[in-house]
């Protein structure tokens, strides 16, 4: 890999190198990356499993686009290196411990599930096995016109006020 001279420009060679190699049949995180590759995102507060999944999604469907990935690794890096002053969580949290995908608040459906994960991505808690910006997520912010790097940067600046997260959403309905 060339030495790209921005992160964004090193992500961004990454993703194509990674999405090319999943179209060749390596479809795991394990592996997917060099210990360069492996290196770069945990420079920035990535696992490569979060990365793989972003990848994997976009190489089977599109979606979400290189664009949304960057913007929002690009929040979790800036939440990695000013709030986690580079050092990252030792703990993951828990599926059992999410909402279920059909809970609601205040009429809107998702945003129970959406609140936590959103919070364990800045802080990169995420399980291998749930990923920011899934099928689901995805559903919500269309339904929602937000931004999904745009939601974090909410949930990171309202710091644990789920009620501001929720009413800035409301505010959004059509």
């Amino acid at each position: 890999m060339s030495h790209p001279s921005t992160w964004e420009q090193t992500f961004t060679a990454l993703f194509h190198a990674s999405v090319a190699q999943y179209q060749k049949g390596h479809q795991k995180a394990s592996g997917l990356v060099d210990d360069a590759g492996e290196a770069f995102l945990a420079s920035i507060g990535y696992t490569t499993q979060e990365f793989f999944d972003f990848v994997e999604d976009f190489a089977r469907g599109g979606e979400p686009p290189l664009e949304t990935a960057l913007k929002i690794a690009a929040v979790r890096r800036d939440y990695f290196l000013q709030e986690q002053k580079g050092v990252p969580s030792s703990r993951q949290i828990a599926m059992s411990d999410l909402p279920s995908k059909d809970a609601q608040v205040e009429g809107i459906e998702w945003l129970p599930r959406l609140l936590p994960k959103a919070e364990a991505k800045l802080r990169g808690e995420m399980p291998p096995d749930l990923m920011y910006g899934c099928g689901g997520d995805r559903k919500f912010f269309r339904t929602h016109q937000v931004d999904p790097a745009e939601f974090l940067r909410r949930v990171w600046k309202a710091a644990g006020r789920h009620g501001e997260v929720i009413a800035w959403i409301k505010t959004l309905a059509h």
